[in-house]
């Protein structure tokens, strides 16, 4: 498969989730890192949004919740190129009833190659990253070729 690139700019877009066990863990990452989130542009679903802009009193941009499309709504908005980087506090002990649509997600932030972190350690590490304040081109495959052998099976 081809590949093209894709540049980040500076000013990153970040999503912002957690299942409900991982909410106050998810609030107090981001009280930590208050004033690097202030700075870009922010998504969060529904509940997850809510909390973090009432406790932190910053702007985000709220989608439905979770099981009710928040997590869909934030995966198209990867496939879109509106969001660089995906924070996602999950529960892997706990069974969710909108599992596939939290697989969809994941998907998108490897089929359009943005970091995605899935844990506290990972936020930290890309927070942490040079990358976060400077452009970065990414490469993602290129999906044209695709397009056009489907064009022809509508």
């Amino acid at each position: 498969m081809n590949h093209k690139t894709m540049t980040m700019g500076t000013q990153k877009s970040i999503a912002l989730i957690a299942h409900d066990s991982m909410k106050d863990d998810l609030l107090e990452w981001a009280s930590e890192n208050r004033e690097a989130l202030a700075q870009r542009t922010l998504y969060a679903t529904g509940t997850t949004g809510r909390l973090l802009s009432t406790e932190l009193g910053i702007e985000i941009h709220n989608m439905q919740s979770g099981p009710l499309g928040g997590d869909l709504q934030i995966g198209a908005k990867i496939a879109e190129g509106k969001i660089d980087v995906l924070i996602f506090f999950w529960d892997p002990l706990e069974a969710q009833p909108h599992d596939p649509d939290v697989k969809a997600l994941l998907r998108m932030a490897v089929v359009w190659n943005i970091p995605a972190a899935t844990n506290r350690a990972t936020a930290d590490f890309i927070f942490s990253s040079l990358f976060m304040g400077q452009p970065y081109r990414r490469v993602v495959p290129d999906y044209s070729g695709h397009l056009k052998r489907m064009d022809g099976k509508i």
